[in-house]
């Protein structure tokens, strides 16, 4: 016999979402990258795409007025954690806050989320082995433009270490991105739209693209259209090294994204032992040097730096060597009489 399908949560009558803005005076601010979702039918079809959070603890990143959180709350999860930076959508989420208050417990942070650490209000029986089956917990966001990049790969690194709400096991994450950025993210070799995101995305996560939302369905319309994707983390990562090595080898060879690999990997080793260094590495990791960035395969880019790791254990000095430092100037030589002078 199948299992009853569960209704959702009923809330209190509550105003529109656009009846919230008018009465909160609410707009979004360009500086913030805000753009606010108004279409209920597409705001339900995001929640819906991380499955079922009947009973689990979310975590809503940047709710603006409240879109997303009524959706949310309205597949009854135990916990909803709501990060949020403007302190003017305070009274809106309040209201949600006071309409569930019976049903759904709900913590409203103020702060930035590149600063906030959201496994302090995760409750501790939440957690699972990493090699299990994901946990009850879920981040989900419509993530402002000017962060979204950097909070994924700050997110990837946490997930590497096993940190944050990652300590928690293989929890899963529903976002949205610039339609670009989405698309890099998910990008195979070959694609046009391979890079840096592609190969640290994939090496230590599923991803999937899982539709497209028309920039017209945001106030105000932004330029771009914005893709929904879903990340859950992998058991194991292709690339079982550290994630700051992994970031740098993989930055430095899409520098030259145009040119033949090698010439973005030279870029790891100081001037004077560039072509011979590199060379090696991809000797050791058996990769014709002609290779551009974009047809780089993750198992091939696993050999890459693991040759590379190699090395700097052979010449520990290569590994802190930064190509974008600033370089020394050297003091110029003095004059030959004032150099004598100074002397005596």
């Amino acid at each position: 016999m199948a299992a009853a399908k569960t209704l959702p949560l009923r809330l209190p009558p509550l105003p529109s979402i656009k009846d919230v803005i008018r009465l909160y005076k609410l707009r979004a601010l360009k500086e913030l990258s805000q753009n606010f979702l108004m279409e209920p039918r597409l705001i339900d079809k995001i929640v819906r795409a991380a499955g079922n959070i009947e009973g689990n603890v979310v975590c809503e990143v940047g709710p603006g007025p409240g879109g997303i959180t009524r959706s949310i709350i309205h597949q009854a999860p135990r916990k909803l954690i709501l990060i949020e930076k403007d302190r003017r959508f305070l009274p809106s989420l309040e209201l949600l806050a006071d309409a569930c208050k019976d049903k759904v417990d709900v913590d409203i942070i103020t702060g930035d989320i590149l600063k906030t650490d959201i496994a302090h209000f995760i409750p501790g029986d939440c957690k699972r082995d990493w090699h299990d089956a994901p946990p009850p917990v879920n981040l989900i966001g419509n993530l402002p433009f000017s962060v979204s990049t950097i909070l994924i790969i700050r997110w990837l690194e946490m997930i590497s270490k096993q940190e944050g709400p990652w300590a928690f096991g293989r929890t899963r994450m529903t976002l949205t991105f610039q339609k670009e950025v989405a698309e890099r993210m998910v990008a195979p070799i070959m694609d046009k739209q391979r890079c840096r995101l592609s190969v640290m995305c994939q090496n230590w996560c599923n991803v999937n693209y899982k539709f497209d939302i028309s920039g017209s369905a945001f106030l105000p319309k932004p330029e771009v259209d914005v893709g929904v994707v879903t990340l859950t983390p992998t058991k194991q990562p292709i690339i079982k090294l550290p994630f700051k090595l992994i970031e740098k080898i993989v930055r430095q060879i899409f520098n030259m994204r145009q040119k033949y690999s090698i010439r973005g990997a030279q870029t790891l080793f100081p001037a004077e032992v560039r072509n011979e260094m590199a060379i090696k590495m991809y000797k050791m990791a058996d990769i014709d040097p002609m290779t551009r960035p974009f047809q780089i395969a993750n198992t091939e880019f696993a050999r890459i730096c693991h040759a590379y790791s190699e090395i700097i254990k052979k010449y520990p000095e290569f590994e802190h060597y930064d190509y974008r430092a600033p370089k020394i100037k050297q003091p110029p030589s003095l004059p030959k009489s004032e150099a004598e002078s100074s002397v005596n």
